[in-house]
């Protein structure tokens, strides 16, 4: 788990650690804008494969905004486009402001995102100065904290569903006050349910080759958030060739479990045999496999 700097890329600090360190494949968990820091998982090898379990989580950010400007792409590191005065707006205003970001349910994804249009990433259509089809997406916002407000600045705590652009909630405090606003700083603190005190930094990553691998979470303990169930030789041969197990007990071995739960089916010796999901098959709750895992020697940095 990387505590990615401001400043590079989440791409850029896999290319540094994928050339300084001879990983080969490697991916990431959650991008993060060039402007924040925090958490960033990074996966290597078959680890990849656990990306879409692993960015479902929530996540929780503290940040900071200007109020008075609006920039093209939300944050201060963009194009000006408007400014105001804040002679009209006060302390309590932004307070209450941040605070109704929780009754949010839509919001609009920003033109310099990588979200898609007809497969083409809409940054890459705004910096050719194309036109960007307005987008909007469904969000939920679970805790909202203002911090500091010292206007033209304000901080914040939010924790929210994973897939909140905070530029945008940023900018759409700027119209409800009439001012503008814009993301000026941004730290991702958990993409749950790993947090930022478990991460290590890039400069540590990359000036202790030594220490990479104690670095590093085995494929097992990935989701640690999943409960694992541990499979006899028979029961893991049994997954290998695509059987779903019935949820209950099987010839005395607990494979218990609830409707919708999704678990970790490991063999005796702990090593990870597949991701599986409580599903209803043929009037039968039995164990979907969501992932085959068996002779996978996946991680992911911490």
């Amino acid at each position: 788990m990387l505590h990615k700097p401001s400043g590079p890329t989440s791409a850029g600090c896999l290319n540094s650690i994928k050339k300084a360190l001879g990983q080969g494949k490697i991916g990431h968990a959650g991008t993060l804008d060039p402007l924040a820091e925090g958490v960033l998982l990074v996966l290597l090898g078959q680890g990849t494969k656990l990306a879409g379990y692993l960015t479902s989580g929530d996540k929780v950010y503290t940040g900071a905004m200007r109020l008075g400007i609006t920039t093209d792409t939300y944050d201060t590191e963009g194009k000006v486009v408007a400014e105001a005065g804040l002679d009209n707006i006060s302390q309590d205003d932004v307070r209450a402001a941040i605070l109704s970001w929780k009754d949010l349910r839509e919001q609009e994804v920003p033109a310099y995102s990588a979200a898609k249009h007809e497969g083409t990433p809409l940054y890459e259509l705004a910096r050719k100065g194309e036109a960007v089809p307005a987008k909007e997406k469904t969000i939920e916002i679970h805790e909202v904290e203002p911090l500091e407000i010292e206007l033209p600045n304000a901080r914040f705590r939010v924790r929210c569903q994973a897939g909140t652009y905070i530029r945008s909630l940023v900018h759409s405090l700027g119209i409800r006050l009439g001012c503008g606003a814009a993301l000026s700083q941004l730290t991702r603190e958990a993409c749950e349910p790993y947090w930022l005190h478990q991460a290590h930094s890039l400069d540590a990553v990359l000036g202790e080759p030594e220490r990479f691998t104690e670095r590093v979470i085995p494929l097992g303990k990935m989701l640690p958030h999943w409960r694992t169930i541990t499979l006899t030789p028979a029961l893991t041969g049994l997954v290998k060739n695509g059987t779903w197990l019935p949820v209950g007990d099987a010839s005395g071995h607990d494979l218990s479990g609830t409707p919708g739960e999704r678990v970790l089916l490991a063999d005796e010796q702990g090593e990870p045999v597949a991701l599986a999901e409580a599903q209803t098959r043929d009037g039968v709750l039995r164990w979907m496999i969501l992932r085959g895992l068996w002779g996978d020697a996946a991680n992911a940095t911490t």
